[in-house]
């Protein structure tokens, strides 16, 4: 799965989204230190034990890299970024039932908006899936020969 760049500079609002998702009971949030156990878990619940590795990592920055959607007590999904390398977005997953409803745009943004506000300029999604997704979101461009790049001596890749 290859990278993709995405220009900071360029991103469509986040605003907009965040207010039609808490009109529908649906929060983003930055995570938070007390919460780490149950979200790992969640994680490696619902996407594998490599992301939970990653979302684990989000923890031991400060502020904590790693946003939630949630509503009320319940995890919808998640985002990480700067878990595998700096300047980096993902892994990242919401729930098949609550897919299609602008969850994941909403997460990928607020991550992105981190990281143009830790002063970045461009901002790699790493080994992505649905490359499509990224760039209709975000303007999102493939990074030639980026494949498998960083993940190269990645343990799972037997």
């Amino acid at each position: 799965m290859p990278d993709m760049l995405v220009k900071l500079y360029e991103l469509p609002p986040l605003e907009p989204l965040l207010i039609f998702l808490e009109a529908q009971g649906i929060k983003i949030r930055r995570a938070m230190a007390p919460d780490k156990l149950h979200i790992v878990e969640w994680v490696k619940s619902h996407s594998n034990e490599f992301a939970a590795g990653e979302a684990e990592v989000c923890f031991s920055h400060t502020p904590v890299s790693l946003f939630l959607a949630t509503r009320e007590k319940d995890i919808l999904g998640y985002a990480c970024y700067d878990a595998t390398a700096p300047d980096f977005f993902g892994p990242t997953r919401v729930l098949d039932s609550e897919q299609g409803k602008q969850i994941g745009k909403a997460l990928l943004l607020r991550s992105l908006y981190a990281l143009k506000e830790e002063g970045y300029a461009y901002g790699i999604i790493g080994g992505v899936g649905p490359w499509q997704f990224y760039e209709k979101c975000v303007g999102a461009t493939l990074i030639e020969g980026s494949q498998p790049g960083i993940y190269k001596d990645f343990l799972a890749l037997k």
